[in-house]
């Protein structure tokens, strides 16, 4: 052996000896452990010394915790199978020939589903996910006795990912739910269901709150109403539906999606919240459908620029539109506004907005904190009802064709362009519009990075005043002080529609 290699292994040796060292003495100051360890044993009268917990140890402690709730919690969790029946090309001939021979009739292929729930009624009333069970011909339940029972669907929310199913049976264990005010980053959390294979029921898995109210667009994708619990517990495809749950036993959330490059777990996982869950769980026992309030406004996020000059913060909503004759115009609400909190609620996310109206009821009743200009306002709300109407479209413009009108504001790193009958045409619009066009923003000036304004945006006002043609816009510009920070309202096409925000640009 040479001696580069003897040099390695002594150097490794000596490395891993003092990181045990290092590992117990740790480890026994953080769990206040350190009169407990090392205390003499001998194991078959050997003479060796064994390390030990005493039975009062906090380690041993947080290990009844997990098996106590374990023990709690099993009894209610199921696991769900679906099965569904498909239609399936019926091709005739070898795999190579399909493209030359005739298709047969359709054959039926049965497709088997797996997901989890958690039992919420003792007379068999069950949660899970809505796509557990979408489009299922067939469901089963297999309790944590073992036996399988036949289940039917009692109501589905699609927009929260949520549903509730039926057996018939009586006196079940049922979870107990807790408080959502209740849960905090960095509190151990266990999470329940059956990931991967019928063969894996009744797993448990711990990990610890990684994060609260999580919403992003790509998260609304999944659900449009829930600002997400995430988890490093692992959970896997199968583990939908089931429970997560605090230390008290207590369901938290409900096992929802996963972040994943390897389709597996990658410790991000994200849970419904519990209110969530309570709100929609209750209305579809009692009603079979959800009902959800409706302020009446589209809204957008706030760029940097406007949010410094507003003195508010970025996770706050600024009003683009106002749906005539909705709770938010009889209110008072107006294009414009900057929503910065919720019943006393600061909103962290522009999203939250819709997650918390959204899981309120017709009827009641909601305080908005509004910023107008230069006064902050609290407007209360007598929220209506959401219809289903789809969401608003959120594409990004098309990129403008260049013209020969084009004018150089080099100072804010933008050209604008006067707006025409055919340029609106070139643009896939119809309605006239006053206003210069943006047909080139220089990516690293502040007007993009920080107001956030792009090519294709058309600046319908600066200063509060309007802006009909670069001429209107060149001139109330001049009348802007150098350093001084003015409101900027814009239009932006998003699918053929123009939808309005204010940013702030601030003259150089």
């Amino acid at each position: 052996m040479s001696i580069q290699r003897k040099v390695s292994i002594a150097f490794f040796a000596l490395a891993a000896f003092f990181s045990g060292v290092m590992f117990t003495t740790v480890g026994a100051n953080l769990f206040d452990a350190g009169d407990h360890i090392g205390s003499s044993s001998h194991a078959k009268d050997t003479g060796d010394t064994v390390v030990q917990l005493d039975p009062a140890s906090p380690v041993l402690s947080l290990e009844d915790a997990f098996t106590t709730v374990a023990e709690s919690v099993l009894p209610t969790v199921v696991q769900i199978r679906s099965e569904r029946v498909e239609q399936t090309p019926n091709l005739n001939g070898t795999p190579f020939e399909f493209f030359f021979r005739e298709q047969g009739p359709n054959q039926e292929r049965r497709a088997q589903g797996l997901g989890s729930g958690v039992i919420a009624r003792a007379d068999g009333y069950i949660i899970t996910n809505n796509h557990v069970i979408d489009g299922a011909d067939a469901l089963e339940v297999k309790l944590a006795t073992g036996e399988i029972v036949d289940a039917t669907v009692i109501g589905a929310d699609q927009d929260s990912d949520l549903a509730v199913i039926k057996i018939e049976q009586e006196g079940l264990p049922t979870v107990s739910f807790g408080e959502l005010d209740d849960v905090r980053i960095g509190q151990w959390v266990l999470a329940f269901g059956s990931p991967l294979s019928q063969d894996l029921d009744n797993t448990v898995t711990a990990g610890i709150v990684s994060a609260m109210g999580r919403t992003s667009t790509n998260l609304t994708q999944l659900n449009v109403f829930s600002a997400f619990i995430q988890t490093d517990a692992a959970i896997n495809p199968g583990n939908s539906g089931g429970p997560l749950v605090n230390l008290n036993g207590e369901l938290i959330g409900i096992n929802s999606a996963i972040l994943s490059r390897s389709g597996g777990n990658q410790g991000i996982g994200f849970a419904i919240p519990v209110d969530v869950v309570d709100n929609v769980v209750t209305q579809l026992i009692e009603t079979g459908s959800v009902q959800r309030a409706f302020l009446g406004v589209t809204f957008n996020s706030v760029p940097p620029a406007l949010a410094q000059a507003q003195n508010v913060s970025q996770g706050s909503a600024q009003i683009a539109n106002v749906v005539e004759g909705s709770a938010a115009d009889v209110a008072g609400l107006e294009e414009g506004d900057i929503i910065t909190a919720v019943n006393g609620d600061e909103l962290r996310n522009n999203n939250q907005l819709r997650t918390m109206i959204g899981n309120m009821r017709p009827g009641e009743e909601v305080t908005l904190t509004v910023v107008r200009g230069d006064d902050t306002l609290d407007i209360s709300v007598l929220l209506g009802t959401r219809d289903d109407e789809a969401l608003a479209s959120f594409d990004s413009a098309p990129e403008p064709r260049r013209g020969s009108a084009e004018e150089e504001m080099e100072s804010l790193g933008l050209q604008l362009q006067d707006l025409s009958p055919a340029l609106l045409q070139q643009l896939g619009l119809e309605e006239n519009v006053d206003g210069v066009l943006i047909s080139g923003i220089d990516q690293s000036s502040a007007a993009f990075r920080e107001s956030e304004l792009r090519e294709g945006d058309i600046i319908t006002e600066i200063d509060k005043k309007p802006v009909a043609d670069f001429d209107d816009f060149e001139r109330i510009y001049d009348n802007v002080d150098e350093g001084e920070t003015f409101l900027v309202r814009v239009l932006r096409n998003r699918g053929g529609q123009l939808m309005p925000f204010f940013t702030a640009l601030t003259k150089p």
